[in-house]
């Protein structure tokens, strides 16, 4: 059975920073792709960003030049700095990874950008 688990969201102001962490707990496996979606209350989840095992990145226009995805290989662990944060970055934040035909979510992390 494959767990993500997240941690690193928070209470943040306006211009600040943080960073998330996503790693599998309990099985080892290798994610073809792995990333972050989000969902703002009253919104659709939509995608924020993502990266293959290659290293191939992208990214949602609207993060672009502030966000930063990276992923550790050998930890299967993928990581979501966020910088420059705005209020409409406020959104429950939830990882994925991509095995096969098959897609795992972790349970998400909240990110509160508020003065």
């Amino acid at each position: 059975q494959v767990q993500l688990v997240e941690s690193g969201g928070g209470l943040v102001q306006p211009g600040g920073s943080l960073r998330l962490s996503c790693a599998p707990s309990g099985s080892i496996f290798s994610a073809s792709r792995m990333g972050w979606h989000r969902q703002a209350p009253g919104k659709q989840r939509e995608l924020v960003a993502s990266i293959t095992n290659g290293g191939f990145t992208n990214y949602a226009d609207s993060v672009k030049g502030r966000f930063a995805i990276s992923r550790n290989n050998t930890k299967n662990t993928v990581y979501l700095q966020m910088n420059s944060l705005k209020p409409e970055d406020t959104a429950v934040y939830y990882c994925y990874a991509v095995l096969g035909l098959v897609t795992y979510w972790g349970q998400g992390t909240q990110v509160t950008v508020s003065s």
